[in-house]
């Protein structure tokens, strides 16, 4: 286990214990504190529905401008135009330009199509990790809300670098270089993929934690089969 996902299963408990000091104490503790838990993970993962929803809808208005102004182009037909005004020359620039930047945009928006896709994974790998986890009869329910505090932090830090695919987006309205937006798509994208590693990674482990707690080779068969693995 590396140490970034370390990270996700120390400091995760510890946070929690913070709000959840009056919960009561005993069984009905551990329930409150998973369900706590569990509401936290549901609030992240809507979180990240509605950014990437966002980002979808952003490339869709794009697209939709891109041929709103190349229609625009097409009907001035400058190769038939015998008296082009000054008015008409700004006209055609005018557009040009706008043409070039939604280009441009939907170019970007491409790179951060590849790292919402990641991102719409992990969420993915979660909910099939701890659905089957859950019915797993190898694990405590102490360690089922440990499972759930490490994927909220793995989910929480995910949505870190979808906001900062915000900064991105909103750069278009403002000044920052195109080799400025690669870099913080690229370092947001390397971030995104540890934390779809590190998700992986600890999903691997309770797998093999619960074949090597399986008592019979039968059992060992039908743990295999639940996860899909050989």
């Amino acid at each position: 286990m590396n140490k970034k996902l370390r990270t996700y299963m120390v400091v995760l408990p510890l946070s929690a214990m913070t709000i959840l000091v009056a919960l009561p104490t005993g069984v009905n503790a551990q329930v409150a504190i998973a369900e706590v838990i569990k509401a936290a993970i549901k609030k992240v993962i809507k979180a990240i529905d509605l950014k990437i929803q966002r980002l979808q809808n952003n490339t869709i208005w794009l697209q939709n401008a891109q041929k709103t102004i190349e229609n625009q182009l097409s009907k001035l037909k400058l190769n038939e135009i015998s008296d082009w005004t000054e008015k008409q020359r700004k006209l055609y620039a005018t557009y040009y330009d706008e043409l070039v930047k939604v280009k441009a945009m939907l170019a970007t928006y491409q790179r951060i199509k590849d790292l919402t896709e990641t991102q719409t994974a992990i969420v993915k790998e979660y909910h099939w990790a701890m659905a089957l986890f859950n019915k797993d009869k190898h694990f405590t329910p102490d360690e089922l809300t440990h499972m759930e505090s490490v994927y909220k932090g793995i989910l929480e830090e995910s949505i870190k670098n979808l906001d900062q695919i915000f900064i991105v987006v909103n750069s278009f309205k403002t000044q920052m270089s195109d080799a400025k937006r690669l870099e913080l798509i690229n370092g947001a994208a390397t971030r995104m993929d540890a934390n779809y590693s590190d998700l992986r990674e600890f999903n691997n482990q309770n797998i093999t934690l619960s074949v090597q707690r399986s008592r019979s080779q039968l059992e060992v068969k039908q743990v295999k089969q639940m996860y899909e693995i050989n």
